[in-house]
């Protein structure tokens, strides 16, 4: 776990409460003696002298020693150092009485006002279950008249904090560590009540479920309610935690589904580049970041389709980590396009911003949700930045009747990449499927109404869309 330790007494706060072992700690100069360090790094602490040093009194240093130690892929505990104190020079070996008196009522002040990842810091140490009562995470989910599928996730941990667009970066980075550090529970079980039958299940070492449920009767259109509970666990009112999971079942008005990715498709997060997908997480929130141009209203045109009342169902299948799914879900709501079951990844948060192969992991999950629905055609939406035109060129080889049309947002203007692309838009126009790598949602929108997918009229909202969207960049 790293540390940006900024003062003396965060320092002390810290060796006091973490085991050295695997710990890396990005220290101020002077804020440890030389022997201190010695002896960290012979307990197997990884021992990093910031340069320069940061004023804890200076947002701006601290946030840009925030950023070095970014960047290698961490996540940081960060100490925010007091309001006026200016930083603390090393301990002498033999201090007076009134200095460590001094010290002492420093160290506390910073104690309770200091490290803002504190508790979500060393909440790991502590075994499962020990914070309270658990929480139960119901991931959106999908199905059919004869089968419900529904994933979800148990947290030993409080609720989430709401964000706000008037949120600072700290709060927006301390809201994305909550997330990204949560304590899965594992072994726990879970039950899942629908039409009247009740099915079970444990939870894996990820702390994550799934239920696949085939219904007692006939199942409606639309959204349906599954009831989940953890027999094992109680709340304040003496009886088992449960929460409700929405289950999508597409209506029979429904004439086609889309998949869309979301990462460099629907919202800008330079997802090729680890570090800028980092630090604009940490720096935005679901109120502040923003779509790509016209994005909200093409898709609520496709899912409006040609009639205008189709009802057509969207599916969101993404790389980025089932830790974001409130964020996700809360920044579709926002923004005003139409939400959907998000099917995102298992990744622990070691593994979040490293540059790993997702193609497997895409295609695994496009094939789920084609299973459900063999007879429906689909509209495939994503950009060029990494392997989507790859994964779609892929589907429409293993499914060539299920694939309606696929649009790729450029997002790279490498030569090579472009070829590349040529060549997939070749080998799946031999198909009957069209492939077409489209600028912006304009291109796409017309295209979408030449082909009857939307209709006419819905191109004029698209480039009104997109002109209100001009006026406000995405947030980096």
């Amino acid at each position: 776990m790293p540390f940006l330790i900024l003062t003396r007494a965060g320092f002390d706060d810290i060796v006091a409460r973490v085991a050295p072992a695997g710990a890396v700690f990005h220290l101020n100069p002077g804020v440890a003696t030389e022997e201190e360090m010695a002896r960290l790094r012979d307990a197997g602490t990884a021992v990093h002298m910031l340069a320069p040093a940061a004023d804890p009194r200076k947002a701006q240093e601290v946030d840009y020693a925030l950023q070095m130690a970014l960047a290698a892929g961490e996540t940081v505990w960060v100490e925010r150092g007091p309001a006026k104190e200016a930083p603390a020079t090393p301990v002498k070996e033999r201090a007076s009485a009134a200095e460590a008196r001094e010290h002492q009522a420093l160290h506390q002040r910073l104690a309770r006002t200091a490290g803002v990842f504190a508790k979500s810091a060393l909440r790991t140490l502590r075994k499962g279950g020990a914070g309270g009562h658990l929480m139960v995470v119901p991931y959106l989910g999908f199905g059919n008249a004869g089968k419900l599928w529904i994933k979800g996730r148990v947290l030993d941990e409080p609720i989430f904090k709401v964000q706000a667009s008037a949120d600072s970066r700290w709060s927006n980075l301390l809201a994305l560590y909550q997330r990204l550090e949560s304590d899965q529970v594992a072994g726990e079980r879970v039950r899942a009540h629908f039409q009247g039958q009740s099915l079970e299940t444990v939870t894996d070492q990820g702390g994550y479920f799934a239920f696949e449920i085939t219904p007692a009767g006939p199942v409606g259109d639309g959204w349906q309610t599954v009831a989940l509970e953890l027999p094992d666990s109680l709340a304040d009112d003496g009886q088992p935690v449960r929460v409700h999971a929405d289950v999508m079942v597409p209506p029979r008005t429904a004439r086609f589904g889309i998949i869309s990715d979301i990462d460099d498709t629907v919202l800008w997060t330079n997802v090729t580049n680890k570090l800028n997908m980092a630090l604009m997480l940490a720096r935005s929130n679901s109120h502040t970041r923003k779509p790509f141009k016209g994005v909200a209203a093409f898709y609520r045109a496709l899912t409006q389709g040609a009639g205008g009342n189709e009802d057509n169902p969207v599916f969101y299948v993404s790389s980025s980590p089932w830790h974001l799914f409130g964020p996700l879900v809360e920044f579709l709501r926002l923004q005003g396009i139409p939400v959907g079951p998000l099917l995102l990844r298992e990744l622990g948060m070691r593994e979040v911003f490293k540059l790993t192969s997702h193609g497997n992991h895409k295609l695994g999950k496009i094939e789920l949700i084609l299973s459900f629905y063999p007879d429906m055609q689909f509209v495939l939406i994503g950009d060029s930045g990494e392997q989507d035109p790859e994964i779609y060129a892929e589907v429409v080889r293993r499914h060539p009747k299920s694939v309606r049309v696929i649009y790729i947002r450029n997002v790279n203007p490498d030569p090579a990449r472009i070829e590349a692309l040529d060549r997939l838009i070749e080998e799946v126009s031999a198909t009957g499927t069209q492939l077409i790598l489209a600028p912006d949602s304009v291109f796409a929108a017309a295209h979408a109404a030449a082909e009857g997918l939307i209709h006419i009229d819905r191109l004029a909202s698209v480039r009104s869309d997109k002109r209100e969207d001009d006026t406000s960049l995405p947030a980096v």
